[in-house]
């Protein structure tokens, strides 16, 4: 049995304080929700700050993004290793802003996702379509291209120890939200993938996440679906009344 993870991605929002008080609302009232997995994912320069907070306790600590590069002259560029001093066991790469804002591309996940792997932190992978795509009918083609690309060369041991996300990107701040049918077909195809580029067994263990305008009140219907194992939540993450409601519909 797959156990449903919550996770909170901060992005580029919060001061020390913020981050701070957030953290401990989270941590504190973290035994009541047992039943789930809790993940939050400060910006880079909180990530000490927001692990001291969480040190002991059951909330898992994140970062947004990382480089492929284990050291050198990347100005600006933050490596595997300096996250794990940092407390982190996951990090978010390929989300939806990271491509289409900054351009990474499959490839540039693909290394990412193996550095994160050899350095011992789980990859919280993320794919989805853009608008234009899905009405065209090409959603499984760009999942189907992301997970290929951004996969290659991943071990069927090295994916079960992967969470995949699945964020349409059209719902990603907008308000909108892929139905529960809808959330629920794209996970089905994407185990049903695993399945064919692995096997059942990998592909019953893998962790796949729903991330698009998830809140309180729509999260126990998203949560429901066969093969949604969680959620990766934007802005509601940002208040802990909020992103713990999401965590008590898992």
């Amino acid at each position: 049995m797959r156990k449903p993870l919550i996770a909170g991605n901060w992005k580029m929002n919060l001061d020390g304080a913020g981050a701070t008080a957030l953290a401990r609302a989270i941590s504190d009232a973290s035994p009541a929700y047992g039943k789930v997995d809790l993940l939050v994912s400060p910006p880079y320069v909180y990530l000490k700050t927001v692990g001291s907070v969480l040190n002991g306790g059951t909330v898992m600590l994140a970062a947004q993004n990382m480089s492929h590069e284990k050291s050198g002259a990347f100005t600006g560029e933050i490596s595997a290793s300096m996250l794990k001093d940092c407390g982190c066991t996951h990090v978010i790469l390929g989300h939806s802003e990271r491509r289409h804002i900054y351009k990474e591309t499959d490839a540039d996940v693909n290394k990412k996702t193996l550095a994160a792997l050899a350095a011992g932190i789980v990859p919280i992978v993320c794919v989805g379509e853009l608008l234009e795509e899905r009405e065209a009918g090409k959603t499984a083609e760009v999942i189907r291209t992301q997970f290929d690309g951004s996969l290659a060369d991943v071990s069927a041991e090295q994916l079960v120890a992967t969470v995949i996300a699945y964020e349409p990107v059209w719902a990603i701040g907008t308000g909108k939200v892929a139905t529960p049918t809808q959330a629920e077909e794209v996970h089905a195809d994407l185990r049903k993938l695993i399945a064919e580029r692995y096997n059942a067994a990998t592909a019953d263990q893998v962790r796949i996440l729903y991330g698009g305008s998830v809140k309180p009140d729509n999260a126990a219907e998203l949560l429901g679906q066969p093969n949604v194992d969680g959620a990766l939540i934007g802005g509601a993450s940002l208040k802990a009344d909020d992103f713990l409601a999401i965590a008590a519909a898992g």
